[in-house]
């Protein structure tokens, strides 16, 4: 905040009056442990949409701009009204734009232009790279809500992308537009929404085909209701879909090469700046802790140790340049977050047992152990290796962690 700005004219969006949307309410927040992106950033948005009137896609709220601003941030500077254009109540005339999303923003920018061209758009990646944020905060911006998701599983069927039927209806009356109960998809298409599948290529892939047609013809055909208005169901102008993939599960159900042409394909890599890594860490584990009623405890050193740790495994090789051999499991800044809160949640309901930094080890053990058992001996080598040589170097920290080596070996 420059000098020269009225303070109560500025607002970031963890100050607004409201940072979980006025449409959530008090009582609303208190019973929802995740508030989704529309309701906490509601003040955001409404903010956006009157900053920038250019010219949006049909069944936007904000221009791609200012989608790309919602996601990414204003880089601290606190944005202003135009002339002439008076807010909303509860809207500031001037507020600092959180960011949200951590990576580059060219592959923001390119997400927006494939929404804007109502195409379909797949984000792959490694787990644990924050996908599934980026496509809720995409679609929060965009239409306004989140919600319009299907999770894909092995259970997922063919209705849960198009439509199902209210049996007492259907038993009552026959097939009629009244007893069709339409997917979230079928939902988005009406509305000019945007939908969201997550896991995509967990769908079995009869399951994914159906996204075929869907995406190509832009509309759904209903067979029960032939002959009437309500036999073929027609997309709005801006409905597009978000779907998500992990890179880990393409063996699952591998995409069909037609459905694959129907989508941009965006991949969400890890985060490349050790620090900025560091930082999210440490925002989003407080974060966490303080949701629980008590105070961080964490101290720098520890988190620094943590996602350096995290990096090494991840990458293959240390900052130094050292060869580490890679788990099975992915290391990813997600997990890494999970650490630090149980670490923060440790240190605040168990004051005084142990030190902070000596939990550490046991905590990336579980870590490594999710996917193969056999990996513990990995991060023994990664303890013989990397930890032995910083401690050899004289840090204190690292010393401290070679020396519980023996917490590994059980």
């Amino acid at each position: 905040m420059s000098d020269s700005t009225n303070p109560t004219d500025t607002l970031t969006s963890g100050g607004s009056p409201d940072p979980a949307g006025a449409s959530a309410g008090p009582a609303g927040r208190k019973n929802r442990q995740v508030v989704p992106p529309e309701d906490r950033y509601a003040t955001e948005l409404a903010f956006l949409a009157a900053h920038d009137p250019g010219p949006r896609p049909p069944g936007w709220l904000l221009t791609p701009r200012a989608v790309v601003t919602f996601v990414m941030g204003s880089g601290g500077e606190a944005l202003g009204l135009p002339k002439g254009v008076r807010p909303g109540a509860g809207i500031p005339v001037r507020l600092v734009i959180e960011q949200k999303f951590v990576g580059e923003r060219a592959l923001v920018e390119r997400c927006v232009v494939t929404l804007a061209g109502e195409r379909g758009l797949l984000l792959v990646g490694e787990p644990g790279t924050a996908k599934s944020l980026l496509s809720e905060l995409l679609s929060a911006a965009v239409c306004g809500t989140s919600a319009l998701t299907v999770q894909g599983t092995a259970g997922t069927t063919e209705d849960q992308l198009k439509y199902g039927w209210n049996y007492a209806l259907l038993l009552a009356q026959g097939p009629t537009e009244q007893a069709l109960v339409p997917s979230p998809v079928l939902t988005a298409m009406t509305r000019g929404a945007v939908a969201r599948v997550e896991e995509v290529t967990r769908c079995l892939p009869e399951v994914q085909d159906s996204l075929v047609s869907l995406l190509s013809e832009r509309r759904i055909a209903v067979p029960e209701l032939a002959g009437g208005e309500g036999s073929q169901l027609h997309a709005a102008p801006g409905f597009t879909l978000i779907a998500t993939a992990n890179l880990r599960d393409r063996g699952v159900s591998e995409m069909s090469a037609a459905l694959k042409r129907r989508f941009n394909f965006e991949t969400v890599g890890p985060i490349g700046d050790a620090d900025v890594e560091t930082a999210l860490v440490r925002s989003q584990s407080r974060a966490a802790v303080e949701r629980a009623g008590t105070a961080y405890q964490v101290d720098d050193a520890v988190l620094e140790a943590l996602v350096t740790a995290f990096r090494d495994l991840r990458d293959g090789r240390s900052a130094e340049g050292w060869e580490v051999e890679r788990p099975s499991t992915v290391m990813s800044t997600a997990e890494a977050v999970s650490v630090a809160g149980s670490l923060g949640l440790a240190a605040a309901f168990f004051p005084g047992d142990r030190d902070v930094l000596s939990l550490l080890p046991g905590h990336l053990l579980g870590v490594v152990r999710k996917d193969d058992p056999a990996d513990a001996a990995r991060l023994l080598g990664y303890w013989d290796g990397p930890v032995r040589r910083r401690a050899e170097q004289g840090s204190a920290t690292w010393r401290a962690l070679w020396e519980l080596r023996s917490v590994l070996e059980g």
